[in-house]
């Protein structure tokens, strides 16, 4: 069963404190979403667990081996992606799998056979070109399937699908669905809520280097009601007239026909206020404005205390 634990892990450069006593414990086939602010600790927290930075205090371990005191034994069966690599652009897409299956010590038969795998399932370019003449997100998603080579038990990926369009996400994220269903253990940083919510089943709150919140998906959504709605009108309505709408708390005006509402948050409210709007006008689109998700991530975010000041300079 693979395994990943921090304990008390401390990152301190100079007088800042990037991460601040961190702990938890992922167990089992699962996929968890890292989430926080920019400067938050997630990808100090991966190269940590990486060994591309050694703690201050606290440990990292992987499958129970200390990443600091054994990275070889720690890292044997880690996949990792961490602030967005790139292929050398001399080298072709095939050439560049090659030299990431030798580095990881696969036969050449492993390295074909995997090759041949994640160029179908990713969807890579053709692997004779290149990667200099590639598109960012092939060449991410060349640097994904080199990661995936040696079919690694814990992934640690650091924005996965950053900068690429809703089609390659789309195939990143079936790709890691099925990796978490095969028993394999997902640690992933991303801003794309609605990307976590599909693929993760826990997710860790980060702020200022301190851990805040660690739950199951499904417990934040039950917690964190929606209470803002969308609706979109074939022509336009006045706002006071949506004000009016039983169970509506607020209005805000996106546009002409366009209004963002507030609402108590229940679904029974929801149908009647989407009753209501019907007969204002014509609805072109009735939907929440944020996830469960968003609600507790803003919510604990809006939260925590402000760092402190930075010492005068001397």
């Amino acid at each position: 069963m693979p395994k990943l634990a921090a304990e008390g892990l401390t990152k301190r450069f100079a007088s800042t404190t990037a991460l601040d006593g961190a702990s938890f414990r992922l167990e089992g086939g699962t996929a968890v979403g890292y989430l926080g602010p920019n400067g938050a600790g997630k990808t100090t927290t991966l190269k940590l667990f990486t060994g591309f930075l050694r703690p201050t205090a606290g440990h990292a371990s992987i499958n129970d081996q200390d990443v600091a005191a054994d990275p070889k034994a720690a890292l044997w069966e880690v996949g990792a992606l961490v602030e967005t690599p790139e292929p050398y652009p001399a080298l072709t897409g095939r050439e560049t799998l090659s030299m990431i299956g030798e580095f990881r010590g696969l036969s050449r038969e492993q390295i074909r056979d995997g090759t041949e795998r994640y160029a179908n399932e990713l969807e890579l370019p053709p692997l004779d070109r290149r990667t200099a003449r590639l598109s960012k997100g092939q060449r991410q998603r060349i640097v994904l399937a080199g990661v995936l080579l040696c079919e690694p038990t814990v992934l640690l990926l650091d924005e996965p699908t950053s900068g690429l369009d809703p089609a390659e996400r789309v195939i990143i994220r079936n790709v890691l669905i099925r990796l978490k269903r095969e028993g394999r253990l997902l640690l992933m940083s991303s801003h794309l809520l609605q990307e976590v919510t599909e693929i993760c089943d826990r997710v860790i709150f980060i702020n200022q280097g301190k851990i805040l919140l660690e739950d199951s998906v499904a417990n934040l959504e039950s917690r964190f009601r929606v209470t803002r709605l969308e609706v979109e009108f074939a022509r336009p309505v006045e706002a006071a007239s949506l004000a009016a709408v039983p169970g509506v708390s607020a209005v805000e005006a996106l546009g002409p026909t366009r209004y963002r509402l507030g609402f108590g948050g229940a679904e029974d409210d929801r149908s009647r206020i989407l009753e209501s709007c019907q007969k204002l006008a014509p609805v072109s689109s009735f939907s929440r404005a944020s996830l469960g998700l968003e609600e507790a991530y803003l919510d604990l975010v809006r939260r925590a205390p402000l760092p402190p000041p930075p010492p005068p300079p001397r």
